[in-house]
């Protein structure tokens, strides 16, 4: 969605402009914010900082020559910065620990920064297919855990396992896609 379509939709139809922003770069938005508040925050802090960050985006949107043709470094600079406020927040308040119930899991998280390749299209489309190429079930405990931050209980329930082979499974996956990475040529 460019700077210009945004400010159309914006003006004829606020409600499918905030729907297709958020189809578009919902994904992108919760990458960054997951990225900053991993470590202080829980799921629901971090899904109330991408509304956050959208609703700033309706409020604070002003249309700007730069952004005619592409608006995401805009949304990520936003996202960027929002999600730094509230780690601030989180974090002299000191009200959550946030995915340490898996201390094992912990070091294969802190392994690859979303935030130094979020904006790489094609560092997600190869990180993908080597993800897929794992095949089922390490493909879905790998998504479920690092995309969608699920815990080794929730994806044990979706994928007929218990916990403890979920989380040995996706030791083992991730060294599978650590290999297969490294040979197309990336490491950490």
């Amino acid at each position: 969605m460019t700077g210009n379509e945004l400010k159309e939709l914006l003006g004829t139809s606020p409600a499918e402009c905030h729907r297709r922003l958020m189809k578009e770069y919902g994904r992108y938005v919760y990458a960054i914010v997951f990225n900053k508040l991993r470590s202080c925050g829980v799921r629901e802090d971090i899904e109330e900082c991408v509304c956050d960050v959208f609703t700033d985006i309706f409020i604070k949107f002003e249309y700007d020559e730069k952004y005619v043709n592409d608006i995401k470094g805009y949304i990520g600079t936003i996202a960027k910065r929002k999600a730094i406020d509230r780690f601030r927040v989180l974090s002299a308040a000191n009200i959550h620990n946030a995915y340490t119930d898996e201390e094992e899991m912990a070091e294969l998280v802190s392994d690859f920064s979303v935030d130094e390749h979020v904006d790489s299209s094609e560092l997600r489309k190869i990180l993908l297919q080597k993800i897929k190429e794992l095949g089922e079930p390490d493909s879905t405990i790998l998504m479920q855990k690092f995309y969608y931050n699920r815990k080794s209980t929730e994806i044990a329930e979706a994928v007929s396992m218990t916990a403890s082979s979920v989380r040995s499974r996706c030791t083992r996956a991730m060294e599978k896609l650590r290999r297969k990475l490294a040979e197309v040529g990336i490491t950490r």
